[in-house]
């Protein structure tokens, strides 16, 4: 183990005496500037572009390739230009092409359809901190996109779960469409001591399979990142934006059954309710965000999976409430061991626990600190006592771009005298190297409960490098067995005994380093974008250090010029498996023993531009005592653009050796999504899933009747897999209104 240590720490030291040595390339805020002149005329969001409206405002000419080809402009001409008034932020843009457009959606907030669609996106950093900003984009139909932008190591990220006032129009003719985008101060968060902004436009060519940016940046960084960014000069400090206070009150309402509690079997079950959400701009870069009896009934179904591993499956958060600078709280620890999760609170085995109140102050204390603050207190349902929970986070920069960062979470029973709690708290330091080129974090972080249990730590450290060519990170984590995350996520932690039906306890260690390495073809007849290796290798031991488990993997890619993707890879895996373990729901559990198995894998997926799309995965090889065949493909039609059809189906056979049983596990998804305008949409998902012995049927209704206000009607119906059997049934209805005050 120390020698492991020594290889790490002499990893990172190397990397980090390149990048005091290497050159830096040059500041690209520096470098690319735009003078914000404040409008003459009014500005009228219509998609046309009036000469009077637009004629004195400097014109952004042309764009910069940044993918596949990073050098040049970009054969797909555009035009952008930006304005302001005392309400609103500008920005118009045209795109040139010759009207062979690929609109893959008209819903808002479809986040793999808009890049996937000719597109026009521009990114706001307000502070002008490199730390997180805004993401407002267009596709050619006017569908909406907004998000919030955070760090990720060395790459930024997009939530486009935040959703917020704007507004928008496209005008498409035979050879251009023209977007006009007006984005309201209040919607913002900053400061107006500060005339100095971050700013980048981002243009998607669905014809070329080619995105271009307004900054000339390497195509191994993502369009979005904050890191890359021109400046936006403004020609007089902006305003606080008025109207600090934004109302959301609600109204829902439905009908449900429940099929398998016998007293729930006469009839249904008749519910309304009501609720406020309400947005408050404390101060222009801090928000307080104050939920009443909030309710979710409107939140996407999760998308059901297969889990043949030893360990609980993470699914995303969905809920609106817990989103806007969501990452000041979730960004901490490191894969598969998050301090804090917000799906721990107002869910409980996947049933929802009433929330009675929430208050999140979220933002920018000033340019170099972000803090967040959370309250939330739940009701008692059932045998669930009521709790209160509480996280407090501050993210401090320091250097030019690294974060301090620290972390603090409480939950106590609130509805009886016992004392039950559960406590948490974490110091990280992430270094992250002013050209982008690498990050490394250190993590520190504790555990309590009222048994005041030792060995509960958790410590380590991971980064990545990257460059033109190579990307590579490391992780090395440590977690003692009692480290109990009640409000996060760490599933390795418990492992459990199918004989004794317990979950023991167990730490471990973990050791991750990967590598990637892409060529890129010079010769422009060349039909890839990219190809290369892939490898990694992944080891847990046991707190004496010996092995629990270990993990490598090798693989080749193909990334063609028109999306299609073809990929192999070899899978090897040895386990040491510490208590006796179901997989497959077998009348006998796999026994403690040494196990070692590989398969081989191989993945292709088609045009995703075509009208229709397909995609497959092929992986066999042993597993455990046995072998596994695991087949998924999926297919995806697109009646551009008010619809897009898709089944997707995933086949598990295992069979493992005499005695120990066998299974066909069989996952099906099949969902509609139409839009009939830009706003209003219906989704539908139908899934099976044989191993949940659940056959769900989930379709929504959205009709946003004005900016933010929606009303939704939703309708679920979930049945055994054996005979159809119903379980449950609900219809429900809610109603929105967004009211400034």
């Amino acid at each position: 183990m120390n020698n492991t240590m020594k290889v790490f720490f002499g990893l990172v030291a190397l990397l980090f005496c390149h990048s005091v040595v290497a050159q830096q390339m040059a500041e690209t805020r520096d470098t690319y500037h735009y003078g914000m002149q404040k409008s003459k005329a009014q500005i009228l969001i219509d998609g046309q572009q009036n000469e009077a409206e637009w004629s004195d405002i400097p014109t952004i000419k042309a764009l910069r390739n940044h993918w596949p080809l990073d050098t040049g402009f970009s054969d797909a001409h555009t035009e952008v230009k930006m304005t302001y008034d005392s309400d609103f932020v500008y920005v118009t843009a045209v795109c040139y092409d010759n009207g062979e457009r690929i609109i893959q959606s008209l819903k808002r907030d479809n986040e793999d359809a808009h890049w996937s669609s000719d597109n026009f996106t521009f990114v706001l950093d307000p502070m002008n901190g490199k730390q997180n900003g805004f993401l407002f984009g267009v596709n050619a139909g006017g569908a909406q996109i907004e998000a919030l932008l955070s760090i990720d190591g060395i790459e930024s990220e997009a939530d486009p779960n935040w959703d917020n006032k704007w507004y928008s129009s496209v005008q498409q003719y035979p050879d251009r469409w023209v977007v006009e985008m007006a984005i309201p101060f209040k919607t913002l968060r900053y400061s107006s001591d500060n005339d100095r902004w971050g700013i980048n436009f981002i243009r998607g060519d669905m014809e070329r399979n080619s995105y271009s940016t307004w900054t000339q940046f390497p195509l191994n960084y993502g369009g979005i990142n904050l890191n890359f960014m021109g400046t936006l000069d403004w020609d007089a400090k902006p305003k606080q934006a008025e109207g600090k206070v934004v109302l959301i009150p609600y109204l829902s309402g439905g009908t449900n059954r429940d099929f398998e509690n016998a007293e729930g079997k006469t009839n249904y079950q008749q519910d309304f309710d009501g609720g406020l959400d309400a947005k408050i701009a404390v101060t222009g870069s801090m928000n307080l965000d104050l939920t009443l009896n909030p309710d979710f009934s409107n939140v996407d179904v999760d998308q059901q999976v297969t889990n043949l591993s030893r360990f609980s499956i993470f699914f995303p958060e969905r809920r609106n409430f817990f989103l806007e600078n969501g990452d000041i709280f979730s960004n901490f620890g490191s894969w598969q061991i998050q301090p804090f999760f917000s799906r721990r609170i107002g869910l409980n085995g996947g049933q929802q626990i009433p929330i009675l109140y929430g208050a999140r102050l979220t933002g920018n204390v000033n340019e170099t600190l972000r803090a967040g603050l959370m309250n939330v207190q739940t009701r008692e349902q059932g045998d669930v006592s009521a709790n209160n929970y509480t996280v407090a986070a501050v993210h401090k920069r320091v250097l030019k771009r690294s974060i301090l960062k620290a972390i603090v979470l409480n939950r106590h029973v609130t509805s009886s005298e016992t004392t039950d709690y559960a406590r948490n708290a974490g110091l990280e330091f992430q270094y992250l190297h002013p050209g982008g080129k690498w990050n490394n974090t250190f993590r520190f972080h504790g555990s309590t409960t009222e048994e005041k249990l030792n060995k509960n730590f958790y410590y380590g450290f991971g980064g990545n490098y990257r460059n033109r060519h190579l990307r590579m990170g490391w992780t090395f984590d440590v977690v003692g067995e009692n480290f109990i995350t009640e409000l996060g996520f760490n599933p390795r932690i418990n492992n459990f005994n199918a004989l004794t039906e317990q979950t023991v306890r167990q730490g471990y260690t973990r050791i991750n380093p990967w590598l990637i390495y892409r060529f890129i073809p010079e010769n422009e007849k060349s039909k890839l974008n990219q190809h290369g290796i892939r490898t990694w290798h992944m080891g847990w031991l046991n707190p004496n250090g010996s092995l629990n488990e270990r993990g490598h993997g090798i693989a080749y890619d193909f990334i063609f010029k028109n999306t299609a993707e073809l990929k192999f890879s070899r899978v090897f895996r040895e386990v040491n498996l510490p208590v006796p373990t179901n997989l497959i729901g077998a009348d006998n559990p796999l026994p403690v023993d040494n196990y070692k198995y590989t398969a081989y894998v191989s993945e292709y997926q088609t045009d995703q531009r075509k009208v229709m799309g397909l995609n497959w995965r092929v992986s066999y090889g042993d597993f455990f005592n046995g072998t596994r065949l695991n087949v998924s493909t999926g297919m995806n039609v697109r009646a551009q653009p008010w619809g897009t059809f898709g089944v997707n189906y995933d086949l598990n056979k295992v069979k493992l050796a005499e005695g120990f049983g066998e299974t066909t596990l069989h996952l099906l998804r099949a969902n509609a999504e139409i839009s009939f305008s830009n706003t209003m949409f219906w989704t539908t998902a139908v899934q099976y899933n044989s191993q949940a012995e659940n056959y769900n049927i989930f379709s929504r209704f959205q009709w946003r009747y004005r900016p933010m206000s929606d009303f939704f009607l939703v309708y679920t119906d979930n049945y055994t897999t054996d005979g159809l059997n119903i379980k449950n049934r609900q219809i429900v209805f809610k109603v929105t209104y967004w009211l400034n005050t």
